[in-house]
Parts: C-alpha cells; sequence; structure tokens
C-alpha cells in the first residue's frame, strides 16, 4: 500500500508541474569586423572562440526571463577578423517544480532551448558579414550547471572553512 501512495504522490506532483515557452526573443545583438576590407584578403583559416553566459531572472509569480549570451571571436593571424554577440532570451512559465528542479531548469534546460535559435542568429550575422558560415558545435548544458553547482558548493565549504 505505501508503494501505492508514494505512485499516487509522484503522480500529483508530475499533474501539478508545468514548464512551457511562452516567448523567445533576441535582447541584444552585436557584429563587429574591425579590420575590414584587410581581412578579407587573408586566407580564411581562424582560430574560433566561443564563451558562454547564462542567467535568469524572476519576472512574477511563475514567469522567468532567461537569457543566454554568446560571443564568438574569430582570429586570423592574430588579428580580430570578426566578433559576433547574441543575447537570446525566453520567458518561461515554470510552475510546481521543487527548488533543485526549479534550479535544473532554469540553468540547464531551459538554455538548452534558446541555443539553437542564438546559434542560428549568430549564423545568420556572420554569412551576412560575408564570411563563411559559422557552425557551433553543441552544448552539453547539464555538464556547465553540474560544473557551476560544484563551483558553489567548494565556494561554501572554502567559506566555511576560512
Amino acid at each position: 500500500m505505501s508503494d501505492e501512495n508514494q505512485n499516487n504522490g509522484a503522480a500529483e506532483q508530475a499533474q501539478g508541474s508545468q514548464f512551457s515557452l511562452q516567448r523567445i526573443y533576441i535582447k541584444d545583438l552585436s557584429f563587429e569586423v574591425p579590420k575590414s576590407p584587410e581581412i578579407f584578403r587573408k586566407e580564411w583559416a581562424p582560430k574560433i572562440e566561443m564563451q558562454l553566459s547564462t542567467g535568469h531572472s524572476h519576472l512574477e509569480e511563475d514567469f522567468y526571463e532567461v537569457r543566454l549570451g554568446i560571443t564568438v571571436t574569430a582570429r586570423v593571424e592574430d588579428e580580430v577578423a570578426f566578433i559576433a554577440e547574441v543575447d537570446q532570451a525566453g520567458i518561461f512559465l515554470i510552475q510546481g517544480l521543487d527548488e533543485a528542479s526549479l534550479g535544473h531548469a532554469l540553468g540547464s534546460f531551459a538554455p538548452s532551448l534558446l541555443f539553437p535559435y542564438a546559434r542560428e542568429t549568430l549564423d545568420g550575422m556572420v554569412v551576412k558579414g560575408s564570411f563563411p558560415a559559422l557552425m557551433l558545435a553543441p552544448v552539453n548544458f547539464d555538464a556547465i550547471y553540474a560544473q557551476e553547482l560544484q563551483r558553489r558548493q567548494e565556494a561554501v565549504e572554502n567559506t566555511a572553512q576560512g
């Protein structure tokens, strides 16, 4: 009987939880080609650097804004060919999740939903800037979120010891 009660409790919790994307939008966008037109005369063998940032804010009740920032810098012969930046954002309705599940939804799941949109936006900017298509590899946001949790835990432990 206790197994049955546990199953009913889990089913009730699953029925009470909700995660839905309300809107996706670009919050900020930038594209720079500081060495144009000279950079177009060089052989295209770029070194690509990508920086990611994520964040979220509580809007009201069960609504959250999640932001994914991506900066891509391409260098040719140690000169910056282009810098492309996008802050992709989304509004999410999230209900009925415990604190750990809410943290995972905001820190991993939502950014992973925003990433394809940000990647497409960056690729479009780069192509319109007269460069070859930029095909960013998929990102494991679960691993990034786990690293951030580990970093926070270590910071708490170091503070407690110090």
